[in-house]
């Protein structure tokens, strides 16, 4: 055995919330704070294992957004990506769309809030859509992912689909791209298994 997985991450160093959509969970990791900050860890592979999350990551994104910009729904039908997204700066209502058919919770969606205050993560597993609009003024939106972006098998869902109902806490007008003014509804969507 070696040293490394000889150490034994601390039980409560991060915490797992359940959300309505099984497989996707909220984290609280454990933060270090003292006069001259704080201090936490973002991603220890020994710890996620305990929790559920034994994928392993190959890219890591990170997004700058201003106020209102609105990110999604986006998804890949081929090497579909599980995501472990966090911000850094800033505040964003980061949502997850259940796209499995074979689920219960099929179409259903969460929102989290996730800050730069509160230091949680939103795990979003294979399977699902994945999308954010931001509530601060920027906001830095980091996020690991299981598999390689492929543009060739990127497929969006509508934001606005009347279907989901998505209650995006809207401040105003949003700010969306071209590429995602054209998703498509969930009942047109290509969908998982």
């Amino acid at each position: 055995m070696s040293a490394v997985s000889a150490i034994q991450p601390p039980m409560d160093a991060i915490n797992k919330l359940p959300t309505s959509l099984p497989g996707v969970f909220v984290l609280e990791p454990r933060v270090f704070r003292d006069e001259r900050g704080f201090f936490f860890e973002s991603y220890n592979q020994q710890s996620m294992a305990s929790l559920g999350i034994s994928e392993n990551f190959v890219q890591d994104n990170h997004s700058s957004s201003s106020r209102n910009v609105l990110r999604g729904l986006h998804y890949q039908v081929k090497h579909p990506q599980g995501k472990l997204v966090r911000v850094a700066e800033g505040e964003i209502l980061d949502v997850a769309v259940d796209l499995r058919r074979s689920s219960a919770t099929f179409g259903r969606w969460e929102a989290v809030r996730l800050s730069g205050k509160n230091n949680r993560m939103l795990w979003i597993p294979a399977g699902f859509a994945h999308g954010f609009r931001v509530m601060s003024e920027k906001a830095q939106v980091l996020y690991k992912a299981t598999d390689f972006y492929a543009p060739e098998h990127e497929r969006t869902l509508a934001w606005n689909d009347a279907q989901l109902k998505i209650d995006w806490a809207l401040d105003g007008e949003p700010i969306v791209s071209a590429k995602d003014q054209r998703g498509v509804a969930l009942s047109a969507a290509e969908t998982f298994e």
